[in-house]
C-alpha cells in the first residue's frame, strides 16, 4: 500500500517507538529512527480524558511497537501512528458536540455501552452498526421523553 509515495509496510516493519510526548491535544511519538508521528487524542479516548499524569504513566513495549497504560488499560500499537485521519461525516459525534449538558459516560452506562466504546463513536474512531445507531437513537428519545415529563413541585 502506497501513501504519498511511500510504501506503509516498509515503514511499519522499521519503525520501533524511542519517546512518547503529548501536546495541543495530541499523543506524539519518536522513533528510534529519529522520525515523529502523532494521532489526536480524539483517536484515543481514554487518555483523551486521562489526567496528565495518567498519560505520562506508560511503558514501551519489548519491541518497541507498542505502548501501555497499565493504570488506564490502554495499549497503542504503532501501526495507530499510520491511520488515515481525514474526517468523517460523524452524526452521533455532532449530536454530543451540540449537547455538552448530556454526560456521555452517563448515557453510555444507561443505554448498554462501553463508555470508551462510545467515546470512539463520538470522537469517528468507530463507525456503530446501523442496530447500533437505533439504540443510541431510542436512549436519546427515552431521555428526551424523561426530561420532558419532569415535574418540579
Amino acid at each position: 500500500m502506497l501513501k504519498n509515495g511511500i510504501n506503509i509496510m516498509e515503514i511499519k516493519k522499521k519503525r520501533t517507538v524511542k519517546k512518547v510526548r503529548f501536546s495541543e491535544n495530541r499523543i506524539f511519538i519518536e522513533t528510534e529512527q529519529g522520525e515523529t508521528y502523532s494521532r489526536p487524542l480524539e483517536a484515543f479516548p481514554l487518555l483523551k480524558d486521562a489526567t496528565e499524569s495518567e498519560r505520562n504513566a506508560f511503558k514501551i513495549g519489548k519491541f518497541g511497537d507498542d505502548i501501555r497504560w497499565e493504570n488506564l488499560d490502554e495499549d497503542i500499537h504503532i501501526d495507530s501512528f499510520f491511520a488515515n485521519e481525514e474526517p468523517k461525516k460523524n452524526p452521533i459525534g455532532d449530536f454530543f458536540s451540540a449537547h455538552p449538558q448530556i454526560n456521555v459516560s452517563s448515557f453510555a452506562q444507561q443505554i448498554g455501552i462501553n463508555r470508551s466504546l462510545m467515546a470512539k463513536y463520538i470522537y469517528g474512531i468507530k463507525t456503530p452498526s446501523e442496530k447500533r445507531k437505533k439504540e443510541i437513537e431510542q436512549g436519546l428519545h427515552e431521555l428526551a421523553k424523561q426530561l420532558s415529563e419532569a415535574e418540579f413541585v
